[in-house]
Parts: structure tokens; C-alpha cells; sequence
């Protein structure tokens, strides 16, 4: 009982010394004036927090009551910082309803490039990168078998993964070298969220299942953590991968395209992220976005192999000037 006093004198005089500095007047005199058990009856987390929301919160409904406004659950996001979401309009003066990228940040795809370019596996890294490649898609293949619409989907899960890594890694090289890195990191980032868009796109076309939602967790767990220690044990083995895994990606998408014109799936009006992104005509299809996204496959292609050929050639990515806006 005497050591239990003295613990609860003790805590009572160290909370009221810290009291003033990390909590509340308030809450520091609760805890101070009746111990630990002040802890549970009067937190002091979220004090400022609540009182800045509702001050938020009183002057949006003051200005909406002079001003006429729109209803309570319309009101826009009150930040503490003054900052509002960017307002951006089409060139025709309409709303941009797209947040995940912006006007101009569309593009029109080259579909004039060469689909058919294939680099020759020479060397022995080479053909381990080329039949890891060829590897993984067997499985693919038994899982999806010719729902190429739900496969579109899980390629860009995998295949956004690449440039991230690839990115982030020399982003940090950077860093640590204190050294410019030739435009490389933009451009690697800039892939991973063109691969990113293509996901936003089929998401549109293909309803995920559960299944598929579980599948994308565990193939991108493996995927990204396998990559990353590729990576950094060889990147021109990585990029070499990344390379064959888009010409793998084209074939895919050239199969995709047969059965549209087979009449096996239905070429569906285009989703309309997709008319905007790569600024498609109002009457676009299914198979007009499938074209656009195996030209940028196509060009990704390009990127990771040039890439390898750098490092193969006992340079650093940075002495060679980065592809920017290559899509």
C-alpha cells in the first residue's frame, strides 16, 4: 500500500512537472490533481486538433449562412494550413473531374512505333533475364487462360512496379553521391505512373473479384521485394527484365486486339479517364485504348533495354541523357 502511495505521489509530481510542456493546461492539471487515473478520464491527445476543426468547421457554416451556400454535407475540406484543392478547367472551360492526373499531363500516343523490335538474348544474363520472363508468364497464363481483360488489369499491377523501384533507387544514389543522375529518375518514375494509369483504365473495363484484389497483393509482395534485390545486385540484368517483360506485355496486348476483332469481347465504348489521358476522340472504343496502351508498352520497351545497354557498356545511366516523355 506504502509503495503504491509513493508510486502515485511520484507519478502525480513528474506529470506536473512535463505537464505544461507536452499536454494541455487543462489535462496537465487534471493529471497533476488526481493522479493516473486523470490519464483515462481527460486525454490530452487531439486537444488542438478538435479545437481547430471546430473552428473550421463554425466558419464554414457562418459563411455558408451569410453567402447562402451549399447544404452541411457539401461543404468543401477545411485545412488548418489555408489549403484548398487545386481548381482546373478543360480548354472548352468545363471542370477537370480527374485528380489522379492533370491536362497536361495527357498525351497522344505514338502508335506508329516499331511493335515487333526484339532484343536477341546473347549473353548469360541475358538469357536468365529472358527466361524468367518467359517463366512468369506461365503461370499467368493458367490463371487467366484468355480473360484478357482481368489480365491487362494484373499486368499493370506488376508491371508499374519496375519504375518506382528503379526510380527511388537512383533517387537515393543521387543522394548518397551527391551527382546529378541525367533526368533517369524522372523518367523511371514517369513509366511507373504511365503503368499506373493503364491499371485506372482497365480498373473501368474489368471489375476486380476478391480473388483477383488477393492475387495483386501477393504477386506484388513477392515482385516488389524481388526486384528491389535485383536491382541493386545488377541493374542492367533488372532493366534487361523489365525489357522483355514489355515485349511480353505487346504479345499480350496483340492477343487482346484479335479477340476484339473476333468478336469474343465486346468493344465497348472507351472509358472516359482513358479518352482524356491519351486524348482519344469522344467516340473511342475498348479497342482504340488497347492500342494506345501496347504503343506505350511499346516505348517502355525501348526505355529498359537502352537502359541495360548503358550499364552493359560499363556506363553509369546518368552520362547518357534520359528519354523524358517518351510514352
Amino acid at each position: 500500500m506504502m509503495m503504491s502511495r509513493g508510486g502515485t505521489r511520484l507519478a502525480s509530481s513528474m506529470l506536473a512537472f512535463v505537464g505544461p510542456r507536452y499536454f494541455s493546461t487543462a489535462s496537465a492539471r487534471t493529471l497533476s490533481n488526481e493522479g493516473m487515473s486523470g490519464w483515462i478520464r481527460a486525454p490530452a491527445v487531439g486537444v488542438r486538433c478538435r479545437s481547430t476543426l471546430a473552428l473550421g468547421d463554425k466558419e464554414q457554416e457562418e459563411k455558408q449562412a451569410v453567402d447562402g451556400g451549399p447544404a452541411k454535407d457539401e461543404k468543401g475540406i477545411v485545412s488548418y494550413w489555408g489549403l484548398e484543392p487545386t481548381k482546373v478547367t478543360k480548354e472548352d472551360g468545363s471542370p477537370w473531374k480527374w485528380t489522379c492526373f492533370r491536362p497536361w499531363e495527357a498525351y497522344k500516343a505514338d502508335l506508329s512505333i516499331d511493335l515487333k523490335k526484339h532484343h536477341a538474348p546473347v549473353t548469360v544474363m541475358d538469357k536468365m533475364a529472358y527466361w524468367t520472363v518467359k517463366a512468369l508468364r506461365w503461370p499467368t497464363d493458367l490463371f487467366f487462360q484468355r480473360r484478357y481483360g482481368c489480365r491487362a488489369m494484373m499486368l499493370e499491377t506488376v508491371a508499374a512496379v519496375p519504375g518506382m523501384v528503379g526510380g527511388m533507387l537512383l533517387h537515393c544514389k543521387s543522394l548518397r553521391g551527391f551527382e546529378h543522375s541525367g533526368g533517369w529518375i524522372k523518367a523511371l518514375l514517369e513509366e511507373a505512373e504511365n503503368e499506373r494509369m493503364h491499371l485506372m483504365t482497365f480498373m473501368e473495363v474489368a471489375k476486380p473479384r476478391w480473388y483477383d484484389r488477393a492475387l495483386v497483393f501477393a504477386v506484388q509482395g513477392v515482385f516488389f521485394n524481388a526486384y528491389f534485390l535485383g536491382y541493386i545486385i545488377s541493374p542492367k540484368f533488372a532493366h534487361r527484365m523489365v525489357g522483355y517483360l514489355e515485349e511480353e506485355a505487346i504479345h499480350s496486348y496483340t492477343e487482346f486486339l484479335k479477340e476484339l476483332d473476333n468478336g469474343n469481347i465486346e468493344n465497348v465504348p472507351a472509358p472516359a479517364i482513358a479518352i482524356d489521358y491519351w486524348r482519344l476522340a469522344p467516340d473511342s472504343t475498348l479497342r482504340d485504348v488497347v492500342m494506345v496502351v501496347r504503343a506505350d508498352e511499346a516505348h517502355h520497351r525501348d526505355v529498359n533495354h537502352f537502359a541495360s545497354d548503358i550499364h552493359y557498356q560499363g556506363r553509369q545511366l546518368r552520362e547518357a541523357p534520359a528519354p523524358l516523355g517518351y510514352h
